[in-house]
Order: C-alpha cells, then sequence, then structure tokens
C-alpha cells in the first residue's frame, strides 16, 4: 500500500477546521527515527488553516504583557505574520518605538543558527516568541532558544503545531496536536529503532518541510 492511501486526517481537538495529516510508517528525521509522517503542509501553507492556527497559538499569550517579535522555523512565516496581528489585536503589543511586531527567520550556516546584523535588533532586548512547526526530540527548540537567548532576546513561549515534548530549557512548549492525540506515535534513537532491528526499510527521509521517499 503506498504511503498516502494510508494516510489519515486527524482534526484538531481546539478546531476540527484544522487537520493533521498522518501517514504510519518507518520514517528517519535529523535526530531520530518515527513510526508516523505528519504532514503539517497545509496549516503552514494554506491562508485559512494558517490563521486558524495563530488564534490558536494567540490563547497561550494573552497574559503576556509584550512581544517584539516571532521568531519562524520550519517554514512557518506565514502563521507567524497571523500570529502577530492576533497579538496586536488581542492588545499584546510590541515594546518596540515602531509599535510593529516583527516576524524573522534564522539563518542556519555550518550548523549554527545565526541572526545577521540587519536582524539582530530585532532579537536583542525583545520579548520572542518561537514558533516551530513540530517539536519530536526538543533539539531544534533548544539550539533556537540558544540562540536567541545568545543574541539577547528573552524567550516568551514556545509554539508548535505538533510537539512530543512539554518543557524545553525551562520553557513550556505549547501545542496545537500533542504526542498523545496520535495513536502509538513512537519516536526512537536510530539505534534503538525496532524497524531497523527488523530490517525493515525506510519509507521516507523526513522534517518539517516535508519528506523524500526512499
Amino acid at each position: 500500500m503506498s504511503m498516502l492511501a494510508r494516510q489519515v486526517s486527524i482534526p484538531a481537538k481546539a478546531n476540527n477546521k484544522i487537520e493533521l495529516k498522518a501517514i504510519p510508517g518507518h520514517f528517519a528525521t535529523n535526530h531520530s527515527h518515527i513510526n508516523y509522517y505528519l504532514d503539517i503542509t497545509p496549516i503552514k501553507c494554506r491562508h485559512m488553516e494558517a490563521q486558524l492556527a495563530a488564534k490558536e497559538f494567540v490563547q497561550r499569550y494573552k497574559s503576556t504583557s509584550a512581544v517584539d517579535t516571532v521568531v519562524c522555523m520550519d517554514g512557518c512565516e506565514v502563521i507567524g505574520a497571523y500570529l502577530a496581528e492576533e497579538l496586536a489585536a488581542a492588545g499584546i503589543m510590541s515594546l518596540n518605538s515602531n509599535e510593529n511586531i516583527n516576524v524573522v527567520t534564522p539563518e542556519i550556516t555550518g550548523g549554527q543558527m545565526i541572526f545577521r546584523d540587519n536582524v539582530e535588533g530585532m532579537i536583542m532586548d525583545k520579548h520572542v516568541v518561537l514558533l516551530l512547526a513540530s517539536a519530536t526530540t526538543g533539539q531544534t527548540i533548544q539550539q533556537s532558544i540558544n540562540a536567541i537567548r545568545y543574541y539577547g532576546g528573552i524567550v516568551e513561549g514556545v509554539s508548535a503545531i505538533f510537539a512530543a515534548v512539554d518543557e524545553v530549557a525551562g520553557v513550556t512548549v505549547d501545542s496545537i496536536y500533542h504526542v498523545d492525540d496520535i495513536n502509538d506515535y513512537q519516536n526512537y534513537a536510530p539505534t534503538e529503532c525496532p524497524y531497523c532491528k527488523a530490517q525493515r526499510k525506510l519509507d521516507a527521509i523526513v522534517n518539517s518541510y516535508g519528506y523524500s521517499r526512499v
């Protein structure tokens, strides 16, 4: 059976108009092996779904005094722009002199996450929300928080469409989908993967941008 033939849709508990596509199988990420590929692409790329996701994320920050910058990972810029709009509409304003909420994406070079000089001012001494598509092991969140703090930013929160971790570096991870929402979802270290031990071939190499069949 093909990957797409095995796909099932999982409506979000908070809003059933948001749907996650889940495909069971044997998949490899940068950090682990997993038994489900979770297709978040429609939520990230379709304006209606992205706006609905932003409306869910903003609930986490309604008691926050200020958000200056949304740092977007995994191609979440569309959601990030809507989140900035929702934050402003909820009265959560930026402390920047121009009262704009910045939406930025770091650059990954040589395995390091950096903010160029022209963007650094949007991080230093700013209240920052980190926005990701998915968090399976927490390593990307840890790297992102480290980078934001290195550049002088104040991490107000972490929001992800899907999360298998609840807290990283002392920061709560808020998500629309939690690992508990996906029946029997498993995340293995590559050396401990039972599919590999059973010599089952990978279906695909995956990350937050998509998948490539192998």
